[in-house]
């Protein structure tokens, strides 16, 4: 029998955050660490992002915000890529980010402005070459 929700999960997990990147966290799981990549896989990807009542550039747009306020640099560079694949544009990027800056205090948002800019050049170096 077939884990649908892992299945999905998967699916949007890649779609959001690329192929390559999941792949390799779910190739480099151990019998430690796997049980929580299903979990995250199904619960968060299969389950909550698959959701109707949010489309998925509103999903990323919070979660550019609580990354800040939790001060998750590593799940922030990661979901600033993913916003871009959901269309939440660099404009808009800024303004979640500046937002931050008020709610959850200025050097959030400082640390969070330079991760971002990071993923942003690198994205624009790669449409380069």
């Amino acid at each position: 029998m077939t884990n649908n929700r892992f299945e999905d999960g998967l699916e949007i997990r890649r779609e959001v955050l690329g192929t390559e990147y999941v792949d390799k966290s779910i190739n480099n799981a151990n019998d430690f660490n796997m049980d929580l990549q299903k979990l995250v896989t199904e619960y968060c990807w299969g389950d909550v992002w698959k959701r109707p009542g949010l489309p998925r550039k509103t999903r990323s747009i919070i979660n550019l915000a609580m990354l800040t306020a939790l001060n998750r640099p590593h799940e922030l560079k990661t979901h600033v890529r993913g916003a871009l694949r959901n269309g939440v544009t660099e404009e808009e990027i800024k303004e979640v980010l500046l937002q931050t800056a008020i709610y959850c205090g200025v050097p959030a948002a400082l640390d969070s402005f330079r991760i971002a800019q990071e993923v942003l050049n690198a994205e624009k170096q790669q449409k380069m070459e």
